[in-house]
């Protein structure tokens, strides 16, 4: 399915799940995340990979817990091996290396829209901020405090749509969420060099062999590669 600006098509309330990304990245094979050569040389990671040092999560090294191939554990689930963000400036600088982003605007929180996610479910998902990228807003980025949660609130939306495009969702990391009006712009995240997967909740959902499917943290959710607008 096809992320509206601020709303996800299987549903209104489930648009918080467009996300935006912007900002320059020095790294394109990794979005642009922990790229920047001067942190890299304090903390001994570069080219966007992490070593748990006390500046990871941090703008100049956005690589916090693992990341983009940071620590997470090489026997580690498809959830624990998603890049982390930790603060909308490097989710925005991620999502900016794959596809166009800039600049990040943040949403207000109370900001009520006809189409967009309301506070209840905003809430209900663990959303701490929410923003559109660019001029158009035609990509949001959301920032998660408890992922399970937000998964179980987007598995309830599925689930209150009735129906919907089973090959839909929305793109996650462990800890930000990225959804855009561009088929185009979703599926340049679910490359193997952006990492990132989508939360598919569906369930009639059977991608073709090859493509991944893999648990979520919700029974009933899956992580997948495989994404039809």
């Amino acid at each position: 399915m096809r992320f509206k600006p601020l709303i996800i098509t299987i549903s209104a309330t489930a648009a918080l799940l467009s996300l935006t990304g912007c900002g320059g990245g020095d790294n394109p094979a990794l979005g642009g995340v922990g790229g920047d050569s001067v942190a890299a040389g304090a903390n001994g990671a570069a080219n966007g990979t992490g070593d748990g040092g006390p500046n990871e999560g941090t703008l100049d090294n956005p690589t916090k817990n693992g990341g983009v191939n940071g620590n997470a554990p090489k026997d580690g689930t498809a959830f624990q091996k998603l890049p982390k963000a930790a603060t909308m400036a490097a989710a925005a600088r991620f999502v900016n290396g794959f596809t166009p982003c800039d600049p990040i605007k943040v949403i207000p929180a109370g900001t009520s829209s006809s189409t967009g996610p309301d506070e209840k479910f905003l809430k209900s998902a663990a959303v701490t901020e929410r923003g559109a990228c660019g001029s158009r807003g035609r990509t949001s980025i959301y920032m998660i405090k408890d992922a399970k949660a937000f998964q179980t609130a987007f598995k309830a939306e599925t689930a209150a749509q009735q129906g919907g495009d089973p090959n839909g969702g929305i793109v996650i990391g462990q800890d930000f969420a990225m959804g855009s009006e561009s088929s185009a712009a979703m599926s340049s995240l679910l490359t193997p060099q952006a990492g990132l997967l989508m939360l598919n909740c569906h369930e009639g959902f059977n991608p073709p062999s090859g493509y991944r499917k893999e648990p979520a943290l919700v029974k009933g959710c899956v992580l997948t590669d495989y994404y039809v607008d």
